[in-house]
């Protein structure tokens, strides 16, 4: 199983000086993920989301990060993909360059962002977008890997041009998915592509979408496939605060959690410009504040008849890597077992400071990850 950071450039203060400095802090804690032996740095790509997500230009930050590095790998996670937001020809561009410059350490996810206030910012409506999406994640490899290419399609139109440059990869960086849910995980496996579930999914929950990922995947339709290759992966997203103080960590890292799900709640449901803040309480304090925020969201998605989905829900788990060394390793054993290929660790939410950041990052080269790769080793030679 696989180890890596994936950030939202998330923030309580959306000062200037708030802002640069968390990315300044992203950088620093990329850097030094690959120095504790973290396998990949992932960022996602979000528009107009106020404190929850201000990683806008993904494509500037993995560079940046790539040029100060030398052995992680470099994750989209993901690229939303409708044309008015990324053209898939600057797309192919931009993933082969960064290709090319990081010498081949690039995983390239695709996606349609999740919110109509993103999808407004470019002159969409978030249900129009999944044909788009679609006809632009089987056009991008043909980009890549063609010496020319030309396409007249419904949403997308190019005369016959060649496309510069190619990637480092042959024949392209490996495709991954964004799912959130049991279908689009499916989508993913049945056009043989990896599947990346970012979020606060428990063991069990992963347990059945690895199983509906892996069916999926196992009676896919080669006509199916996006891109020119299978890759059967599974990639979980996995909160987590590490410390000696088993209650520090475990109250840093389930305030986070309140905050990213108050904010990523208030821009799923259209809301205005947000002001978040959450009172650093005890643990348990912050348990019960949660399944209190929780049964208030299912009282209003049965009174707004939007179905109650795990989906929904899943961010109110509490049930998460927050603790010592110990407590990390026997929740991502528990994820190591429901099939999990990588885990997209979380640790960059809002409330998070920097310092806990990176003594989770030093627990994870010292103490966990060396505990899987022994294991891995075992198992090898036995």
């Amino acid at each position: 199983m696989k180890f890596s950071i994936c950030f939202e450039a998330q923030m309580v203060d959306t000062s200037r000086e708030s802002e640069q400095r968390t990315f300044f802090e992203a950088v620093e804690q990329a850097v030094y993920a690959e120095e504790m032996g973290l396998d990949g740095v992932w960022a996602v790509e979000h528009h107009a989301l106020t404190q929850y997500a201000h990683m806008s230009a993904p494509e500037s930050f993995l560079a940046f990060v790539a040029g100060k590095t030398s052995r992680i790998r470099i994750g989209h996670g993901v690229v939303c993909l409708p044309p008015m937001m990324n053209h898939p020809v600057k797309v192919a561009e931009r993933v082969a360059t960064l290709d090319i410059l990081s010498r081949g350490r690039v995983n390239f996810g695709i996606g349609k962002g999740g919110t109509e206030q993103e999808a407004g910012t470019f002159g969409y409506r978030l249900d129009e977008l999944q044909p788009m999406i679609d006809e632009s994640m089987y056009l991008i490899p043909k980009i890549m890997v063609e010496d020319e290419i030309e396409h007249d399609g419904k949403y997308i139109k190019i005369p016959r041009r060649p496309i510069h440059p190619k990637p480092y990869q042959d024949p392209h960086p490996p495709m991954f998915m964004a799912a959130t849910r049991a279908e689009s995980l499916k989508v993913a496996g049945s056009r043989g592509l990896g599947g990346m579930v970012l979020g606060f999914s428990s063991p069990e929950e992963t347990a059945e979408l690895n199983r509906i990922y892996r069916e999926a995947f196992a009676n896919r339709n080669p006509a199916d496939q996006v891109g020119y290759f299978p890759n059967e992966y599974l990639a979980v997203g996995c909160p987590i605060i590490v410390g000696d103080d088993r209650e520090k960590a475990r109250r840093i890292g389930l305030r986070g959690q309140r905050f990213f799900a108050q904010a990523i709640h208030h821009w799923y449901g259209g809301g205005g410009k947000p002001d978040i803040h959450v009172d650093d309480l005890d643990a348990d304090r912050h348990v019960a504040e949660v399944k209190q925020e929780e049964e208030a969201l299912v009282a209003y998605l049965h009174e707004a008849k939007i179905p109650v989905t795990s989906a929904a829900t899943d961010m109110y788990n509490v049930d998460h890597a927050y603790g010592t060394p110990q407590d990390a390793i026997a929740y991502l054993e528990r994820l190591e077992a429901a099939g999990a290929d990588e885990c997209l660790m979380l640790m960059q939410m809002g409330t998070v400071p920097h310092e806990a950041i990176m003594e989770t990052l030093r627990h994870l080269g010292e103490t966990i990850i060396p505990h899987f790769r022994e294991k891995e080793a075992k198992a090898k030679v036995a």
